[in-house]
């Protein structure tokens, strides 16, 4: 990345409230198995308002809107890409409920018991839920997101997108058992 003008400058500080406003809509999983923590995301967010600000062209928008969406892409890249390195994957079904909840982990004591848990959720599920169930079977089995999009037609940020539903689904079952 190249150096900001001081025009550049002068937009990505005008807009930092952005970033924090980007963190607060758009993830989730902070305090919740997330390996970043808000500072991390915070720094990441930053780089994305750098790169909207020197990749704006006045006239076709409002800044603050296109910097929003990049700065949302940078943090959603970075949370994919630690993702596929394996530190937020789970692909040992015996460590899925730890990325479920915190809770279920203490409540699901094996494999079985995790395939139990997702068989239940499966039946109550439906469209995208039941999607995500799927998947996490299939990371389960090894495979990464994009791989498992490919099978169902769909980019990975669907396949994400799936399984969180799913996870929120599952974690909300073994509340109430």
């Amino acid at each position: 990345m190249l150096p900001l003008t001081k025009e550049q400058r002068e937009k990505v500080e005008a807009n930092m409230g952005l970033v924090g406003k980007v963190i607060k809509d758009c993830v989730h999983t902070l305090d919740k198995g997330c390996i970043y923590d808000y500072n991390d995301l915070f720094q990441i967010g930053c780089i994305g308002l750098c790169k909207a600000a020197q990749t704006d062209q006045s006239g076709k928008g409002a800044f603050s809107t296109y910097a929003y969406l990049l700065i949302r892409n940078e943090i959603y890249t970075q949370l994919e890409y630690a993702t596929r390195r394996g530190r937020e994957q789970a692909t040992d079904p015996a460590e899925l409920p730890c990325c479920v909840e915190n809770r279920v982990l203490e409540q699901t004591e094996s494999c079985a018991a995790l395939m139990g848990l997702l068989d239940r959720a499966e039946e109550a599920a439906t469209g995208v839920t039941l999607k995500g169930i799927q998947a996490i079977r299939l990371l389960a089995d090894g495979y990464s997101n994009r791989e498992i999009g490919e099978r169902f037609g769909v980019p990975a940020n669907h396949v994400t997108a799936w399984v969180a539903k799913a996870r929120r689904m599952i974690a909300q079952q073994a509340a109430c058992s």
